[in-house]
């Protein structure tokens, strides 16, 4: 990799087509945010979409904005705004619950599509929700939980044993922002008999998605992270239309039933993916959503990715050319551009301290355990010499042994 300079990183800033939605996010001066793919930034519609919903719709207009403001129906027209940006149909995506709730939900359709079979096979180190609630599903079920590295020849492995009735994987790595091949891991467990659940959090506004194209089962995302719906922001599902008639999810709520203004005592799923919404859903929050999703719904993808990569490529050409940085760091994302999310990912055994003092000079990036220090690209709003500077910045704090200064060894609860 060769390192540009400031003055070609600021061309390019001149000529990038994203360049204009820079101005749709309230971001603070001073500040390099590289930590996008955690919570993303503020768009500058949000707080009078929400102001609105909070005064107009609630406020003047009570319950009546149930019908008025299509509160009821929120869940479905947010989802069909999600589902061009995972590559899906309008009615295969649902919003509402959040990320936990929404893997536990699929799991457990997901063995109930598939009997006979006993295991609920994940990958290895992946995010720690996806763990504990795979333990959850396997211990409901009655199944076994087992985990193997996220690797082809690992999976198919262990799906040659034909007892493995669904599959867990995240399409980026949250720690190492490696790239899953989506087709190619959905084609292995449907081949073995399996079916396929697909965290998109670290990947949906980040990366291409094709979820229909790919023929996955189900997946679900988040959406306060690259898609900028705010802290707790809820998190969507994604149902594959051929499953719309047979998938039961477990948590049967009122707003999941085919018919619920009849209040009937018993369940009876809705259709589509609407059955796997279960209770009321937050609005106010919805309303910060709708705001960003009306954003990214004039978005071109592809312009997204191929800045995202531009702007990978340069941070790592500086803090790590070929592998190795200065003062120990070393890549843990794929060099590889196919292989690669929107993230940096470099360890360092003092990991901790030195974004601390990288986030004291005004570039905030994050660490994860043990020894990852972790950097998110989000191309609106993110431009070439803002990553020059951060990436020149590391480098310094680094060498110049800065973050030794005991105050940044300090740990507060969130890393």
């Amino acid at each position: 990799m060769t390192q540009i300079s400031r003055e070609a990183c600021r061309k390019l800033d001149a000529a990038d087509p994203l360049a204009p939605f820079r101005e749709e996010f309230l971001l603070p001066e001073g500040i390099v945010y590289l930590d996008g793919n955690s919570l993303g930034a503020l768009p500058r519609a949000t707080p009078g979409r929400v102001a609105d919903v909070v005064e107009r719709e609630w406020g003047r207009d009570l319950i009546a904005s149930w019908n008025k403001a299509g509160w009821w129906d929120k869940p479905r027209t947010l989802g069909a705004k999600v589902a061009p940006l995972v590559g899906a149909a309008a009615d295969e995506v649902v919003v509402g619950d959040g990320t936990s709730a929404n893997i536990f939900k699929a799991l457990v359709a997901a063995v109930r599509l598939n009997p006979g079979r006993r295991v609920l096979l994940g990958e290895a180190g992946n995010f720690p929700t996806d763990l504990y609630v795979t333990q959850g599903a396997a211990e409901l079920t009655g199944t076994e939980e087992r985990r193997v590295p996220a690797e082809p020849a690992a999976l198919e492995e262990a799906l040659a044993a034909g007892d493995v009735a669904v599959v867990l994987l995240s399409h980026v790595d949250y720690r190492t922002g490696e790239l899953r091949d989506m087709a190619a891991l959905t084609e292995l467990a449907h081949r073995h008999g399996a079916l396929i659940v697909w965290d998109l959090c670290h990947s949906a506004g980040a990366v291409p998605v094709e979820l229909s194209a790919c023929g996955a089962d189900f997946a679900v995302g988040c959406t306060y992270k690259y898609l900028n719906g705010g802290p707790g922001a809820p998190a969507f599902s994604y149902v594959a239309r051929r499953h719309h008639e047979t998938a039961r999810q477990p948590i049967s709520g009122w707003h999941g039933h085919a018919r619920p203004f009849d209040f009937t005592g018993d369940y009876e799923p809705a259709a589509g993916a609407s059955r796997f919404l279960s209770g009321s859903q937050p609005l106010v929050a919805d309303a910060a959503l709708e705001a960003s999703l009306d954003l990214w719904n004039r978005v071109d993808l592809a312009q997204v990715r191929e800045k995202s990569l531009a702007l990978t490529e340069l941070f790592i050409g500086i803090t790590a050319p070929g592998g190795t940085g200065p003062g120990g760091l070393r890549l843990v994302t794929p060099i590889e551009p196919e292989r690669r999310g929107s993230q940096v990912a470099l360890s360092h055994p003092d990991g901790y301290p030195i974004v601390q003092a990288l986030i004291a000079r005004g570039v905030v990036g994050d660490f994860r355990a043990p020894d990852v220090l972790r950097f998110g690209f989000t191309p609106l709003y993110l431009g070439y010499e803002e990553v020059f500077d951060a990436a020149t910045a590391l480098v310094e704090v680094v060498e110049s042994g800065e973050w030794r200064d005991p105050r940044f060894a300090e740990r507060e609860q969130v890393t």
